[in-house]
């Protein structure tokens, strides 16, 4: 009876009885196991327990806080242990064997297993098969993950373990190379039949092994020498190494077509090799450029590259991802700027061997190399080639479009380019015109012409006019912002396009889609008339019976709406069918991908048209209501539906309550951090809560429900701190009193916390609500934000700042508010600054203050004066001016400084208002343009923002006539010696200065 997943405890228990000391729990147990060996599912019961304590080893190797871990005993002999089991026969099992060694090998090499790849490469010596094949194993998995560490010193380790192993690894790869291709060229004879099958599973293992040996010499060649962009040296492995890679790669390659049918697996090696190979040497020319233009590499390997990209043997067209690899490399030396001529010059007497003088030198020789193996003619070929025959749909594709249109329209857009042949013809393309668009140009829009020519708009059946055609549009649109200069969109657009579009036979299909396509990549040159007609044509498309043309055809309606030259004009009339169309999309996809793709375009529709949305509104709510019933636990598709709600809103402007009763309920299952399923959508819905309170006509009570959710939101983390504040702030200027009477201690709780636990930039993000808060409610806020105003107080009386302006202007600030709240509130600042619980909030800050509160606050109106807004000054002023009628009668002795401020406002005041009313009367303005009023005349965020501005107690009084006042009053207090004593210590100048403050009208 075999074993499965439920014995796997059986088994573990076994084993760990047959290594106890006490023999009557250890004979039974190794009677037990071995009646077990012979059993279906034993190895894989193993193979289960090794995987879980590799994981254990693994997770404890290190020293953890939680735990003991491993000891340092236990780790030398679990070192030793594992490199004795490496020849391990279950290849499953040694896989996991050569994981858990290359993880201790990350923690411990060099310090604690410094032994490690020399005792690997004393074992890689052996004549045993097996045992060679799994120290390779073992040592590529050791290589590759010390190969991921970044220090200089691991750096530099890697490069020691690269000199100890590249000669031995790289004489044993030539030698099993060439033992393998004496193999195949047996196996291809068909000689001596009987004995070679008895040596092919040797044979394959040494394949295996040289595969492994060739990632290793990678991983080496990679890793273990500093890359030659930095230093311009030459790395001699890769002269050494590249040529050998090449010959093996033209050695495997007739077995390809000789091995298929016959030997699947050494055919199937014969495909992994020549990948791998190509690989290989794609990785050293990015990580080598200058070594791998060497004379004695790049040519060669270009020219064979390009020999089988424009003429493969027809054996090799079906070898899809070796054609890639090849294009991939000829891609990567195009590109490589590396090999571009550089343009600077020579500084007069400078040496000749600077590091700049020999990469141009390179660049100079490798850039006449690549002129003399792809010469003109060759580029104009190999573009030919490109757009002619890898272009081409294949009859695979065309079945997978036909099969599932949908799929085949996401598996082009989302297909990495060096996954798939086509797309990574394409990618080559894009480069090869990019470095000869002077040459190519022409070319490609005389394939576009005779293409055009081959294939009548009239045609109803799939030619290779046809599709050579669908090529051509491709290869078009690929290059458009260079095309431009030598085809006419407009005209090709008139006279060809169109004509294609008005064809409406099923196979036009092809067509259409890549018209669809081409008109979203032309954006930028479709202008004029001929932009409306676009727009018909785009709408025509997202009519088609055709999934993929109907997609294509939404993604590049979308590029059309959001460039700048899109015209709201020219589209209104086609609104009504576009939504209708759009609506009918959504319900006919099925994937998620599409339904995201289609929503995006009615997102950017909805904030391109803006204020014209208004009377499809009542569609648009059934829609989005639907949607989201529809989109449960499809957290990204409802994301990018919360994206599309706050463009609605914004849209709607003032008139967004007809949508609350399908909003309101999205908005608090966004917002409820107590569900964890939509957790993954509170970025998008405060966004969305903020905005929804912004465009608000009034704050109804089901908006008013919603700010406890706030609270619990800020109590999470302050990830949204300021939009956090934005919403705030709509609260406290739509809500106002009904909503501070709601939800009062909420917003101090929300506040403290802020103050609390935000750094500076947190703080200044949330003082301006503070402000808000004290200016609207100045007798009813106080009270309610004691400790949040302690704590101003402990911000502006925490020490110095001058080399950190951030905390300068938190400082700053929080002492504007503090003066402000003394000019509308004096007796409450009296009260605040004299209750005992401040002295302990002080002590608890670490700050010891001797000296009236007060006071402490005048030292810092009068220093930090310099560092503040207009406003600000002008509540420092109006602040230290009421503080001269305080019995306070240390006041008097800072009489010259307060003056000094006030006159300094109030002689600034004057320029100040005048720039501010100029600035309140300039076009770009909000007050009191018309752009400020939302619809129907209700005031918007900004305009209530202005209104709350000007009706500022601070900006309105008149500051010359308070201090003219409280200079009087002062006398009064402290008496006409004190007072006279005091003035008569300011400087004449200064004196004179107050006297024309205080005589200005």
């Amino acid at each position: 009876m075999a074993l499965s997943a439920s014995d796997v405890q059986t088994v573990y228990s076994l084993l760990t009885n047959s290594l106890s000391s006490d023999e009557s729990l250890r004979k039974p147990a190794e009677s037990a196991l071995a009646q077990c060996e012979n059993r279906p599912g034993f190895c894989s019961c193993l193979l289960e327990i090794i995987a879980v304590r590799d994981a254990a080893c693994s997770r404890y190797w290190r020293h953890r806080r939680d735990s003991q871990g491993i000891s340092n005993d236990e780790k030398v002999h679990l070192r030793k242990k594992l490199l004795l089991h490496i020849r391990e026969e279950n290849p499953q099992i040694a896989l996991q064997l050569a994981v858990l060694i290359s993880k201790i090998a990350r923690i411990d090499y060099p310090k604690e297993w410094p032994e490690l790849f020399s005792i690997l490469a004393q074992q890689l010596q052996t004549a045993d098969m097996l045992a060679s094949h799994r120290v390779f194993m073992v040592l590529f998995r050791s290589l590759k993950e010390l190969s991921t560490k970044r220090l200089s010193s691991d750096q530099r380790n890697f490069s020691e373990i690269a000199s100890l192993l590249f000669e031995y690894t790289w004489s044993l790869w030539q030698r099993d190379v060439q033992n393998i291709l004496q193999g195949f060229a047996a196996l291809s004879l068909e000689l001596a039949s009987t004995s070679i099958v008895e040596q092919q599973n040797d044979m394959f293992l040494t394949c295996e092994r040289w595969l492994l040996c060739s990632k290793i010499i990678r991983q080496l060649v990679i890793s273990g020498y500093a890359s030659d962009v930095t230093s311009a040296e030459e790395v001699r492995q890769v002269k050494e190494v590249s040529p050998v890679l090449l010959n093996a790669i033209q050695s495997f390659l007739p077995y390809y077509t000789s091995f298929m049918g016959r030997q699947i697996e050494f055919w199937d090696f014969t495909q992994r090799a020549c990948i791998k190979l190509m690989k290989v040497l794609v990785s050293i020319q990015c990580r080598h450029p200058y070594s791998f233009g060497n004379k004695s590499v790049l040519p060669a390997i270009m020219d064979f590259c390009l020999n089988k990209i424009i003429n493969p043997e027809p054996s090799l067209t079906s070898f899809e991802q070796f054609l890639i690899q090849c294009m991939v490399l000829v891609k990567s030396i195009l590109e490589c700027k590396e090999y571009k001529p550089k343009l600077t010059g020579r500084v007069i007497n400078e040496g000749g061997d600077t590091l700049e003088q020999r990469k141009k030198n390179i660049s100079t020789v490798v850039a006449g190399m690549l002129a003399s193996i792809l010469p003109t003619e060759r580029v104009v070929l190999l573009c030919n080639i490109l757009i002619k025959r890898y272009f081409i749909y294949t009859g695979k594709d065309l079945d997978e479009w036909h099969q599932n249109p949908e799929s085949f329209h996401h598996e082009q857009d989302m297909i990495q380019w060096t996954e798939k042949l086509r797309p990574c013809a394409e990618a080559l393309y894009i480069v090869l015109f990019e470095n000869n668009r002077n040459v190519l140009a022409p070319v490609v829009v005389s394939i576009l012409h005779e293409a055009m020519r081959g294939s009548p708009p009239v045609e109803s059946e799939i030619t290779p006019g046809m599709l050579l055609k669908d090529a051509a549009y491709s290869a078009a649109g690929h290059v458009y912002y260079e095309l431009s200069n030598y085809l006419n969109f407009s005209e090709w657009f008139r006279s060809s396009l169109t004509q294609e579009l008005s064809n409406e036979q099923p196979n036009m299909r092809i067509l259409h889609r890549k018209i669809a396509l081409v008109l979203g990549q032309w954006v930028s040159e479709i202008k004029g008339d001929t932009r409306k007609l676009v727009y018909h044509a785009l709408i025509r498309l997202l009519q088609d019976n055709d999934i993929a043309v109907r997609l294509a055809a939404c993604r590049s309606l979308c590029y059309l709406i959001q460039d700048s030259n899109f015209s709201e004009q020219d589209f209104y009339d086609l609104l009504p069918m576009c939504w209708g169309l759009c609506f009918k999309l959504v319900k006919d996809v099925q994937e998620f991908d599409s339904k995201v793709q289609v929503l995006n375009l009615i997102s950017v529709l909805i904030e391109h048209i803006g204020e014209k949305i208004i009377p499809f509104a009542s569609q648009l709510v059934d829609f989005f209501q639907k949607i989201w019933e529809e989109s449960t636990g499809e957290n990204l598709l409802q994301i990018q539906l919360l994206t599309a709600l706050r463009n609605f809103i914004c849209s709607l402007g003032y008139q967004s309550s007809i949508c609350y009763n399908m909003l309101l309920p999205i908005l608090q299952c966004g917002i409820d951090v107590n569900n964890p399923e939509t957790l993954s959508l509170l970025e998008d819905s405060v966004l969305l809560w903020e905005a929804t309170l912004s465009h608000a006509s009034s704050i109804v009570p089901q908006l008013l429900d919603l700010f406890p959710y706030l609270v619990s939101i800020m109590e999470r983390s302050f990830d949204h701190l300021q939009v956090a504040v934005d919403i705030i702030e709509d609260y406290l200027i739509f809500g106002g009193m009904e909503f501070l009477s709601r939800h009062a201690s909420s917003l101090a709780t929300l506040l403290d916390g802020i103050i609390s636990n935000v750094n500076d930039k947190g703080i200044l993000s949330t003082l301006p609500i503070i402000d808000i808060l004290v200016q609207c409610f100045p007798a009813e806020a106080p009270p309610l934000i004691f400790g949040v105003l302690q704590k101003l107080i402990v911000l502006c009386l925490s020490g110095e700042d001058d080399h950190n302006p951030s905390r300068t202007a938190v400082r700053t600030s929080s002492g504007a508010i503090l003066a402000r709240l003394l000019v509308m509130n004096t007796n409450y600042v009296a009260h605040l600054a004299s209750d005992p619980s401040l002295a302990l909030v002080l002590q608890q800050a670490g700050l010891c203050i001797n000296q009236n509160i007060l006071l402490c606050l005048v030292d810092l109106w009068i220093d930090k004066i310099d560092n503040a807004t207009f406003i600000q000054k002008k509540a420092y002023a109006s602040a230290l001016s009421i503080i001269l009628t305080l019995r306070v009668p240390e006041v008097i002795d800072k009489l010259e400084d307060i003056l000094s401020v006030c006159t300094t406002v109030i002689l600034g005041e004057s320029k100040e208002t005048s720039e501010e009313d100029s600035s309140a009367s300039s076009p770009s303005s909000p007050w009191p343009n018309s752009d400020s009023f939302g619809y129907g005349g209700v005031p918007s965020k900004e305009l209530r923002r202005r209104q709350i501005k000007d009706s500022d107690p601070i900006k309105q009084l008149s500051l010359e006539s308070m201090l003219r006042e409280n200079l009087k009053a002062c006398a009064s207090l402290h008496g006409e010696a004190s007072f006279n004593a005091a003035i008569g210590k300011i400087h004449p100048s200064a004196f004179a200065q107050i006297q024309q403050a205080l005589k200005m009208a």
